[in-house]
């Protein structure tokens, strides 16, 4: 911020007020990681998935997301969101190319796709992202609970996931062989 109280123009942040606005207008770039435990052999034993409670108090599970800041590369908001989401001990290993498994589409529309946020339309890059330490969610994350591959896939998973999130999952899983 500057002096006057105006966001410095160089910080990638936005006002509430720029946000609403572009968020209008523009699709917004974003990153979302489903973070695993995997064994020696490096196969997936289990996948973390977010409980929060939604603006009206209705508990839903989501995944690891949030925007992509002006300046930013795709590992820094990768690693940050990581951090902020499932806490600094959490000890991500980010993949080494920035590839993501899968590109979802966000519409406020429902039928468009099979993902929705009725806030806005938003392009995500997803990441199936190893995780090796220890998980104390932070900002509005509750929880962080650890599922066999076949529990995050399961329908009644699915139907907890907000925006569509399980199909995510899903996609998750299959771009790592858990999944036919």
């Amino acid at each position: 911020m500057s002096s006057v109280g105006t966001p410095d123009p160089n910080s990638g942040w936005l006002s509430d007020d720029e946000l609403t606005s572009i968020r209008m207008r523009l699709p917004l770039l974003y990153v979302e990681a489903v973070p695993v435990r995997i064994d020696g052999l490096g196969r997936v034993v289990e996948v973390g998935v977010l409980l929060r409670a939604s603006h009206t108090g209705e508990m839903t599970r989501t995944l690891v997301s949030g925007r992509v800041m002006y300046g930013e590369t795709l590992r820094e908001a990768l690693f940050r969101h990581l951090e902020k989401d499932l806490g600094p001990m959490a000890f991500p290993q980010l993949p080494p190319s920035p590839v993501p498994f899968s590109v979802a589409e966000y519409f406020p529309m429902p039928g468009l796709s099979a993902f929705t946020d009725d806030r806005q339309h938003a392009v995500s890059l997803a990441y199936v992202v190893p995780v090796t330490g220890t998980c104390e969610p932070r900002q509005d994350a509750l929880e962080v609970t650890w599922l066999a591959p076949d529990e995050a896939a399961s329908d009644g998973i699915a139907r907890e996931m907000e925006g569509g999130r399980g199909v995510l999952i899903r996609a998750a899983l299959a771009s790592v062989g858990c999944l036919p």
